[in-house]
């Protein structure tokens, strides 16, 4: 590997395969780089809504439009022929998305090597993003640049339920692929200790990927504690508040979470996020059975995550585990909840969450797939003695501030990083950490 010229600050790209608007794992690891003394971009997916370019303190966030002959793939619309089309143009169709799957990125890949500035350091989020990783960093090192590949493992995705449709020769082919790319990589990275060990005996790795947790950076809960639920919501000051964070969409126990609200009587359902439901669920807002039980709000810049996360009584996290990657998963709102001091009632088969709610006393555990027992778990955190409920939410904060934070979190990726890309700027920045 060829280290960064004298002179010269290593310059880092963060590949995000969504219009990172913003991403907010992209973001942290983003702000830790810069500090670390990396030039830093974030490159995302132009979908024509979102700035061309921006700025986040010294992080540069750049999106780039798909280009070339596989731009037309890049959304759902134009992505498979019209419903009238049948016979052989159909199998020619699936025939292209199997053979070069990722078919509906390969037009933002096509741009990246167009457009982007060679890197000392790449750094893939996910699996739509690895194989331009590895193609730009080949061309980096022709042109002087280190060109080293960072694949972060953000989901088990070809073990998840968004692959439960695809035929088993496909999929085997899919991690084929994937296996392939992970060997081509200098280094792996993933969200957990229960991933990385599945990731290393799956792929026979012989070193352990490095782990870099979701956590957020250490918050200090203001005084007074934040309302921001309630004054959006118009929800009267008594109202317990039951959150859900992030996507809105299938398979995430909205249904179940929603019934649960209901039983629990004083109480309101308030989603904060983005995604294909998120209509449907506005429209349940003035359904006279959920009326003043039942709010949907916008997502907020993560920054503002734990201020709102605060003004909730409980976060609800009661997704089915119908797949590996949910069983594993420790997702940016179980963290924002912890940070925040917002207890957590989590599904009772999402083996990581599952394990750190019970043993540090950080929430409840349910079924769910049953409204009621949803709702029996609810109340066993918010029907709490005001003293009781009060020291789990301390507990949140203090095991967030203690060991689960974004500051301990990214030291062992600093130190790889530094091992992989020589930078005096970056091994200054982590030893500070230490």
């Amino acid at each position: 590997m060829t280290a960064p010229q004298p002179g010269r600050r290593a310059r880092a790209v963060l590949l995000v395969a969504n219009t990172a608007a913003p991403y907010s794992r992209g973001l942290r690891v983003a702000r830790s780089l810069a500090a670390a003394g990396y030039a830093v971009e974030i490159a995302a997916v132009a979908d024509g809504r979102e700035p061309g370019t921006e700025m986040d303190g010294q992080v540069l966030i750049r999106r780039y439009a798909p280009s070339g002959r596989w731009a037309g793939w890049a959304t759902e619309r134009r992505r498979a022929p019209g419903s009238g089309v049948r016979g052989r143009l159909r199998i020619v169709t699936t025939a292209v998305k199997v053979a070069a799957w990722p078919v509906h990125v390969r037009g933002w890949w096509h741009a990246l090597r167009a457009e982007l500035a060679p890197a000392d350091l790449y750094h893939a989020f996910g699996i739509l993003a690895i194989p331009a990783a590895l193609d730009l960093a080949r061309d980096a090192r022709t042109r002087g640049r280190a060109g080293v590949v960072v694949y972060d493992v953000i989901d088990v995705i070809l073990e998840s339920n968004n692959v439960d449709r695809v035929p088993a020769p496909v999929l085997a082919w899919y991690r084929v692929r994937e296996h392939r790319w992970v060997a081509t990589s200098d280094a792996v990275v993933t969200v957990n200790d229960a991933i990385a060990d599945h990731l290393q005996a799956a792929w026979r790795l012989a070193t352990r990927p490095t782990v870099l947790m979701n956590c957020q950076p250490r918050w200090r809960l203001p005084d007074p504690r934040p309302d921001l639920i309630r004054e959006a919501g118009g929800l009267p000051a008594g109202r317990r508040v039951v959150l859900f964070l992030g996507r809105l969409g299938r398979e995430r126990g909205l249904e179940e979470a929603a019934a649960a609200v209901l039983d629990l009587g004083n109480a309101a359902l308030a989603m904060l996020g983005f995604g294909p439901w998120a209509d449907r669920l506005r429209e349940r807002d003035a359904d006279p059975r959920y009326a003043g039980h039942h709010v949907t709000l916008p997502a907020v810049h993560p920054d503002l995550v734990p201020l709102w996360t605060a003004s909730a009584d409980v976060s609800i996290i009661a997704v089915p585990a119908n797949s590996l990657n949910q069983r594993l998963s420790t997702p940016n709102k179980f963290w924002e909840s912890l940070t925040a001091g917002t207890p957590v009632v989590v599904g009772r088969d999402l083996d990581v969450m599952r394990s750190i709610v019970e043993s540090e006393r950080l929430g409840a555990v349910a079924d769910p797939e049953d409204p009621v027992d949803i709702a029996r778990a609810l109340a066993s955190v918010v029907d709490l003695p005001e003293a009781e409920r009060q020291e789990m939410r301390d507990r949140c904060s203090a095991i967030t501030r203690a060991r689960y934070n974004w500051e301990t979190a990214v030291v062992p990726y600093l130190e790889l990083v530094a091992t992989l890309v020589p930078s005096s700027a970056a091994a200054d920045e982590t030893e500070a950490a230490r």
